[in-house]
């Protein structure tokens, strides 16, 4: 008698897809094409919970570079000592965002741990923005500024 398991090519198939599923989530993925590149600021990208990749620029975390933001979703990102990221909060600014509350959606990021900003500017309006917060949420409880 032996241990071999039959299967075949259709239920191995339908076992990768759902493995895929399983391990999808909202995540970083550093852009290969640009990893030789001395370009300020650095690009990267993030994956969304629907497979989505929403391309981002990567800011410093600061006061200076929030205000000249605009039409844009901004991540917060703290990064572990290993490199590995993770989004802390999210919000859309557009053409009439106070500074006021900028500020204080910095203040509050910080305290959070933040410590980069990464700016995505290929959402056309206000809907898609949200459409891109959404995706990109992993904790459905946690809504955008």
């Amino acid at each position: 008698m032996t241990n071999k398991r039959i299967m075949s090519w259709s239920m191995a198939m339908r076992d990768l897809r759902n493995e895929r599923t399983r391990r999808a989530g909202v995540r970083e993925e550093r852009l290969r094409a640009t990893a030789g590149l001395r370009s300020s600021p650095a690009l990267s990208s993030w994956r969304g919970r629907s497979g989505r990749r929403y391309i981002v620029g990567v800011h410093s975390l600061s006061a200076a570079e929030l205000m000249e933001v605009t039409d844009a979703v901004i991540l917060a990102v703290r990064r572990d000592a290993g490199g590995a990221s993770s989004v802390v909060d999210m919000t859309t600014v557009g053409p009439r965002t106070g500074d006021e509350a900028r500020t204080g959606w910095l203040a509050k990021v910080q305290h959070l741990g933040a410590t980069e900003m990464h700016v995505h500017r290929l959402a056309y309006d206000d809907r898609e923005r949200r459409a891109v917060i959404t995706d990109l949420n992993q904790d459905d409880n946690r809504a955008a500024c």
